[in-house]
């Protein structure tokens, strides 16, 4: 199962922790994540992401409903960085 790091640009980061649109998201394709915030730079958030494979996890994305999801979490798609564990390169 492959462990992602994503990190990327909110427009507010209280609404973005408070929102069910992840779990309601990604929960019934099997990924799980947990949220990060950076202390040092306003509206700078990510998560590590478990994904059964990359390949749901790129397709899911690729949807308009993940696409209205992150617009309504309010999430920066021009600033989204997506990082593989290592060892599951």
């Amino acid at each position: 199962m492959p462990t992602l790091l994503v990190l990327h640009e909110v427009d507010d980061v209280d609404h973005w922790l408070a929102s069910p649109k992840r779990e309601e998201f990604f929960g019934p394709l099997g990924i799980s994540a947990r949220t990060f915030v950076d202390p040092q730079t306003p509206n700078r958030v990510g998560l590590i992401f478990e994904v059964p494979d990359m390949a749901t996890f790129e397709k899911a994305l690729q949807t308009p409903e993940a696409a209205d999801a992150m617009k309504h979490d309010g999430v920066r798609p021009d600033t989204i960085v997506v990082l593989v564990e290592g060892t599951d390169r």
